[in-house]
Formats: C-alpha cells, sequence, structure tokens
C-alpha cells in the first residue's frame, strides 16, 4: 500500500549544489561583488502574513506533494519565513549580456534556492523562491517581488508546460502581506504593491551567465568544476567530462536550445528579454519577466517597453538572439577545448539547422500536413504565411484553431471555399480593411491545394490540427485582469484562467470568454499590452 504524501515541510532535501562547487565564506547579506565562488550561502527573509493564493496540483503530484492549507508550515517554507532542516538555502553568481552589453556579475538578487527533493519517478527537482528577500547579489533592489509579476510567472511557467514548451515550472504563489514599491514603467510613479513570493521549480537554474562570470574573471578552475557538475548531474548520459565530452555537450546545448525557440516561434510567445543570463543551460524557458503572446502577427513586436529602443527581443528576432547568446556561451566555455572554433562551431550550425527542421515539423503539424509526397520540404508555404498573416493583422493563436474546424467543410467543397476563408479572416483580423487580405486569401487557395494531397481522412486531420493548435494562451489581457482582481482580493479570475491553460487545447465551453480576440480597450492599456522589467 502506497505512503500518503508527506508535506513540503517534512520533504528531505539534498544540496549538490553546494556541497559539490564553491562557497562564498561570508555570509554578510549585502550588495557586494562576490570573486571566486559560485554561490552565496543565504537565508531567506520572513515576511508578515505568509498564505497560499495558488498551488499547481499538477507539478505536485509529480514531486509526491500534498496541498497544503492557506496558512501553515509548509506556505511558511514556500514564503521564506521558513527553512527546514536539511535545506542549505543560497544564490548563485552569474553574470550576463543585457541587451547586447556586457553588465557584469548579476546573480540571484531575489532568488533563493532552497535545495533539490526526489520526486515521485526518482528524478531530482531544485525549489527556488522569487522574492522572497536580497542576497549579495540585490545590487540596489529589495529581493522581493509584487504580485502582479508573481502571478504572471506561476501562471506562465505553467501554460508554456501544458503546451508542450520546454520551461521551468511554477510550484506555489504565496501572498506576503507586506507591501513593495515599484515604479511599473521606470517614469517616476512609483507605488506600494501588494507583495508575492513564487516557488519555481526545475532540474537546474543554472544559466549561460553563470559560466560567463567565471571566464570574465578567469577563474578557469571554477569554470572546469562547474562544467563537471551540470555533466555529471543533468547530462550523464554523455560520459566522464573530457574535450570531446565537453564539444558534444555545447552541441547537446544548441540542440535543446534550438528546440525551445522553435516551440516560442509556433505559439506565438515572446519571451522579451532574451539577456545571456536568462538562458537556461538545459534548454528551458527561464525568467517570465515581460513576456507577452502575439496577437496580430507582427514579427517586430516586443511586450518589453525597456526594448522599445532596438526592438533586439522581438518576435522575429528571438531564433537569431538565441544564436549570440550561444555564441557568448561557447566563448565561455572556450578554456576547456583545446581548439574552440574548430570544437565548438559546428554546435551553432547545428542550432540552425535544428531550429529550422524543428519549426517547419510543428508548422506542418499545426496546418495538418505530413512530409509532402515529393520530399520537397513546403518552406515555400509556410514562409508565404508568415508575410500573409503579417500583412492581415490575423490573430496567431485565433487563425490557426479556426482552421483547424474548418479543414472538413473546406475538404469536402473544394470549389465553394471562397466565403468561408473570408468569414475566417474577418473573424480573426484585427484589421477591417479588405485590400490587405488578398495575400492571406491567395495563400489559403495554395494551402488548401496542397491539404487535398493528405490521405488522411479529413476529421483525422482535423483532429491532429486541434491537438497543435491551442485554444487558450495567456494573453496579456487576461492575465491583467486576473491581476487586477487579485490585488483587490478576489482570486475567481486567477482560477479561471489557471484552469483552462491546464488543459489548453480542450474546448472548455463554459470559457469562451479566455479564447475571445483581444479587446480594443486592452490595445495601450499598461500590462495588457506593454510592460517593462519592473517586478
Amino acid at each position: 500500500m502506497a505512503s500518503a504524501p508527506q508535506p513540503l515541510d517534512h520533504a528531505t532535501f539534498t544540496n549538490s549544489f553546494v556541497t559539490e562547487l564553491l562557497g562564498d565564506p561570508s555570509r554578510e547579506n549585502v550588495p557586494r561583488q562576490v570573486p571566486g565562488y559560485h554561490y552565496s550561502p543565504v537565508q531567506p527573509t520572513a515576511v508578515a502574513d505568509p498564505h497560499l493564493l495558488a498551488w499547481s496540483e499538477d507539478l505536485a503530484a509529480t514531486l509526491g506533494l500534498p496541498r497544503p492549507p492557506e496558512r501553515g508550515p509548509a506556505v511558511e517554507l514556500l514564503a521564506g519565513n521558513r527553512v527546514a532542516p536539511t535545506m542549505q538555502p543560497y544564490a548563485a553568481r552569474y553574470g550576463g549580456h543585457q541587451f547586447g552589453n556586457w553588465a557584469g556579475q548579476l546573480g540571484d538578487g531575489r532568488a533563493i534556492s532552497l535545495g533539490e527533493m526526489r520526486a515521485v519517478d526518482g528524478s531530482r527537482w531544485e525549489l527556488q523562491l522569487k522574492g522572497a528577500g536580497p542576497t549579495p547579489y540585490s545590487r540596489r533592489a529589495d529581493g522581493r517581488a509584487v504580485l502582479r509579476s508573481s502571478i504572471r510567472e506561476f501562471l506562465c511557467s505553467e501554460a508554456m508546460h501544458h503546451l508542450g514548451v520546454p520551461t521551468t515550472r511554477a510550484l506555489s504563489l504565496a501572498g506576503t502581506g507586506d507591501e513593495v514599491v515599484r515604479d511599473m514603467f521606470y517614469n517616476g510613479n512609483a507605488r506600494p504593491e501588494p507583495g508575492a513570493v513564487v516557488c519555481r521549480v526545475a532540474p537546474s537554474f543554472v544559466r549561460f551567465g553563470n559560466f560567463q562570470i567565471l571566464l570574465a574573471h578567469q577563474e578557469l578552475d571554477n569554470l572546469r568544476q562547474l562544467a563537471d557538475y551540470v555533466l555529471r548531474h543533468h547530462f550523464p548520459e554523455l560520459g566522464e567530462p573530457s574535450e570531446a565530452v565537453y564539444t558534444q555537450w555545447f552541441a547537446e546545448i544548441c540542440r535543446r536550445t534550438a528546440v525551445m525557440v522553435a516551440h516560442w516561434m509556433t505559439v506565438g510567445f515572446v519571451h522579451g528579454v532574451m539577456n545571456t543570463d536568462n538562458m537556461s543551460i538545459l534548454g528551458l524557458t527561464i525568467d517570465y519577466g515581460p513576456y507577452g503572446w502575439l496577437e496580430p502577427y507582427e514579427p517586430g513586436w516586443t511586450p518589453n517597453t525597456t526594448d522599445f529602443s532596438t526592438y533586439r527581443y522581438a518576435f522575429g528576432q528571438q531564433p537569431r538572439v538565441a544564436l549570440w547568446n550561444l555564441m557568448q556561451l561557447a566563448q565561455a566555455l572556450s578554456p576547456l577545448v583545446t581548439d574552440a572554433t574548430a570544437a565548438l562551431r559546428p554546435a551553432l550550425d547545428l542550432y540552425a539547422a535544428t531550429f529550422n527542421q524543428t519549426r517547419q515539423a510543428m508548422l506542418l503539424r499545426k496546418l495538418g500536413l505530413t512530409p509532402h509526397p515529393d520530399g520537397q520540404p513546403d518552406y515555400a508555404l509556410t514562409e508565404a504565411l508568415h508575410a500573409a498573416l503579417e500583412t492581415s493583422e490575423a490573430d496567431m493563436t485565433l487563425f490557426f484553431r479556426r482552421l483547424s474546424h474548418l479543414v472538413p467543410a473546406l475538404l469536402a467543397e473544394p470549389e465553394g471555399n471562397a466565403a468561408a476563408f473570408q468569414s475566417l479572416i474577418e473573424e480573426v483580423s484585427y484589421n477591417p480593411q479588405g485590400a490587405v487580405h488578398t495575400p492571406l486569401l491567395e495563400w489559403l487557395e495554395r494551402y488548401m491545394q496542397r491539404l487535398r494531397q493528405e490521405t488522411a481522412e479529413p476529421e483525422a486531420i482535423r483532429a491532429g490540427m486541434l491537438a497543435a493548435n491551442p485554444k487558450y494562451v495567456l494573453r496579456n489581457y487576461l492575465a491583467q485582469q486576473a491581476i487586477e482582481a487579485a490585488e483587490a482580493g478576489d482570486l475567481t479570475d486567477l482560477e479561471r484562467l489557471y484552469h483552462v491553460l491546464k488543459t489548453p487545447f480542450d474546448e472548455h465551453p463554459a470559457y469562451e470568454d479566455l479564447a475571445a480576440k483581444r479587446p480594443e480597450w486592452a490595445r495601450e492599456k499598461p500590462g495588457s499590452a506593454t510592460l517593462s522589467c519592473s517586478s
């Protein structure tokens, strides 16, 4: 008979990062440079009233944890008021390029890792509190997080997982009972906001920047030690560390990063702040800040107001930026191999090939197409779609979902599709002008010619498309509505939104309002359209 799940405050933690890497001997928790070490031991700072606001039942089941009551020892741990006896909390040291410029030491300024726990299947997961107080890496900040950004991180981490996107996870969202002063758009309008703490979960939170800071300070022994740690714990299939294994490892990082970004591009996700310190060494989406989802299909769009001068991290730039970030990681890892150019350059080529192949395969699934009978990869068809969607200002999520439902009827009446095409575009476009829709209408005709070459039954094609095209994504205006209600003490919108995001490919007839096109009022509203890095 299986034993009952143990509450989080009774769980046993291990601490491999702390025990196997170099820790700062100082316990002085003030902003400072920490040369020579991988991390700093640090304790979370207690809050006034820790209480549970949201809980991921799905992730908790993976970890073998029961849902805790709203208040109590487990929630005190999740908010930073309690540390279990087997935990050795720490903040990691890393650097990074921010908006393309080297920023020096950054580190976990408000993230405190508690340790690792074993999941039901035997895998190990690191738990990390975001917003649990200052660390030596906090610079001029307070180490806290506001409710609005914490809701966004909790919801998006879990939404991305259920979309099938490689991502870190979120176990809980805890209110603190404290207020945090933030200037949302850095425009001189600071105000107090409710505070919160997210417990995020991943096999590891090691970033490209953890290696960059070591190269920048020429800490080559520490660099090798960190690389070997990551290999032993997270890439054991590659074998014992050696030059050949370091080369294979970098190639695997490039491959995983390519797959991750291909997922972003096919669900319309914009990360918003792809600094090298926000890139996971495991190829996971990490650090949910000023992100957004495409509504009008606009490759040049970014939700991040901090990026409005260059649009470096706009949707269409993400594949290129990821490659640039990998080049910076290659430089950081170069001391591990004799001829870095010869050893690491092929992996960058692998990134490009993997990204193109993965994105194309995913697009074909979204369109209900199998590889072309004559071996042609249909690149001309899919590339033309991107341009046509942009011209029509089509809502990416709605376009693919509506098209999925239409396929059986379109195939049944091959000569009567014009009206159906026109109706589809009217439903999904943010631009009412008919003339701009000519490219998309022409593309739909080409698509139908290609779709008729498929041999599967129309209903089977439709089912496959519905399984690849979500009905629900975390649109910024929906997140903002949930935030405003939660700030007023009402969690109903948060709970409704979380419910559908766990099964985004299902219909959920009672939640049609959460699958609607962005309303006009949300076009310019702060938080519903754009955000900053403030949180």
